[in-house]
């Protein structure tokens, strides 16, 4: 490969693939943050945002053009992942990343960051225009779908809200695994940690802007909804937008799954995503996977243990303790299908009776 002239250093070493990872942007200021990445550390990586960001990788602003100028590879062929959050989205993540072939970066920030750009795009105090947004997101998915090896393929879990743009993401040649969970299992989950419960607190607003801008209302405000009731209209709110991008995505380019089903089975479950993506995974690969320490970790904190067991103890609590909260989040999600067709369609299609 032939760098372009007046190329840094930076641009240049950027250019011959993973090592150096383009781990968030300034649009403002048109510039990407670099970061020094061995394989291993992709591997180890639970999130790659600002918490994964240390002396030891060496972050480095560059600009954009630059970036883009240098690193001609053109290689765009990255899957993904999407989902509801709190959905076993980085267990799994990290499980097919041990099969043979796959590269998997669990959230890249950078994709958060054109998440919130698309919240203006097209609109006149906008950054960019939707022509240089399409352009960059393109250039973006090409920077992370290089791999170490050339005959491996990245596979992209992306950060829950990053659904809005699962669209543009997948372009109508990617392919996605869509994973979700019922209501009622989702919002025992939200409320039976306190993390998730501080996630809740400071998503709900952009996720009830979302929903209201979805369905073309304002039907709701924040500050009168209970904390189950934000739960259950985050579900709905991530709900849609996989919907969305489900049904604006050829046949055959994405696939489904309960977290609940995937515990019920996740051998076979491991196969079936597999089989999907084009992933090469024997029965005994699959087995071992199944019932290997991965699946009694907790993906987000792999020093800590966590189990299918230990989830359900959790949830049960939750359910005990927040039994007239869930039950009021559930009816509020029933009366909602009831005034919004939209709502109904998708209650009927996806949710667990």
């Amino acid at each position: 490969m032939t760098s372009p002239p007046f190329s840094s250093p930076l641009a240049q070493a950027f250019a011959q693939g993973p090592v150096w990872f383009s781990q968030q942007m300034d649009a403002a200021t048109d510039r990407v943050l670099l970061v020094r990445m061995a394989e291993e550390d992709y591997r180890q990586a639970s999130f790659l945002d600002q918490r994964m960001l240390t002396q030891k990788s060496q972050p480095q602003w560059a600009d954009w053009s630059e970036l883009e100028a240098a690193d001609q590879v053109g290689r765009r062929d990255a899957d993904f992942i999407f989902h509801i959050g709190h959905v076993g989205s980085t267990l799994i993540a990290r499980l097919l990343g041990e099969l043979d072939g796959v590269f998997a970066l669990r959230e890249p920030q950078i994709l958060r960051n054109f998440a919130d750009l698309a919240a203006t795009n097209g609109q006149p105090h906008a950054l960019w225009s939707p022509e240089r947004f399409d352009e960059r997101l393109q250039t973006t998915i090409g920077w992370l779908s290089r791999t170490f090896a050339p005959a491996d393929r990245a596979l992209i879990k992306a950060t829950s809200f990053v659904s809005e743009i699962a669209t543009p993401l997948l372009g109508g040649a990617r392919k996605a695994l869509f994973l979700t969970v019922s209501p009622d299992r989702y919002i025992e989950t939200i409320l039976a940690g306190e993390n998730s419960r501080q996630e809740l607190a400071m998503l709900a607003s952009p996720r009830l802007h979302r929903l209201h801008k979805r369905l073309g209302c304002d039907d709701w405000r924040l500050w009168e909804l209970s904390e189950p009731v934000r739960a259950a209209m985050s579900w709905l709110s991530e709900m849609m937008a996989l919907d969305a991008a489900a049904k604006a995505a050829p046949d055959g380019h994405v696939h489904w799954l309960d977290f609940d089903a995937f515990l019920a089975d996740p051998a076979a479950r491991l196969g079936d995503i597999a089989a999907f993506f084009g992933m090469e995974a024997n029965t005994e690969t699959l087995d071992g996977l199944a019932g290997g320490p991965l699946m009694n970790q907790y993906s987000k904190a792999p020093e800590h243990g966590y189990s299918a067991d230990v989830r359900e103890k959790l949830l049960a609590e939750a359910r005990a303790t927040h039994q007239e909260g869930i039950v009021e989040a559930l009816t509020w999600l029933k009366d909602t299908a009831a005034r919004h067709a939209a709502i109904g369609t998708l209650m009927t299609e996806h949710a667990r009776a």
